[in-house]
């Protein structure tokens, strides 16, 4: 679990350098993992609430066959990051396109009062 601070991108990196480490990922899916949670994170605070406060961001990573599979949970307003359309010609949103096309299967839900967003990236 993860306040929804600014602050806790530093323990997110290494809570993913971690995960890496421990499941042998390549660097390469270690740093597009990083890209990914620094985007849904950072998202989180800046737009679901508005700025640095004490609710609560879960993720959970579990090493599959096929890869990792990224279980992001926030109890922001409800959105749809997946489902957000993203016009180039403006300023922002660009984040989460880069979400989308970085993760090779996507998956949003709101249950429980909580956005959830599951992602898996390929070996």
């Amino acid at each position: 679990m993860f306040l929804a601070r600014h602050a806790e991108l530093r323990r997110i990196g290494s809570f993913v350098e971690q995960f890496c480490q421990e499941t042998a990922v390549p660097r390469e899916k270690c740093l597009r993992l990083n890209v990914v949670l620094e985007e849904l994170f950072v998202n989180t605070v800046n737009h679901g609430y508005g700025n640095d406060c004490d609710a609560t961001v879960w993720i959970t990573l579990e090493p599959k066959s096929s890869g990792v599979q990224v279980t992001y949970e926030d109890t922001a307003p409800a959105f749809n990051p997946l489902a957000y359309r993203v016009d180039i010609g403006k300023v922002g949103g660009l984040g989460v396109l880069l979400t989308r096309e970085l993760a090779d299967k996507r998956d949003y839900a709101y249950v429980f009062r909580r956005n959830r967003v599951r992602l898996s990236l390929s070996a």
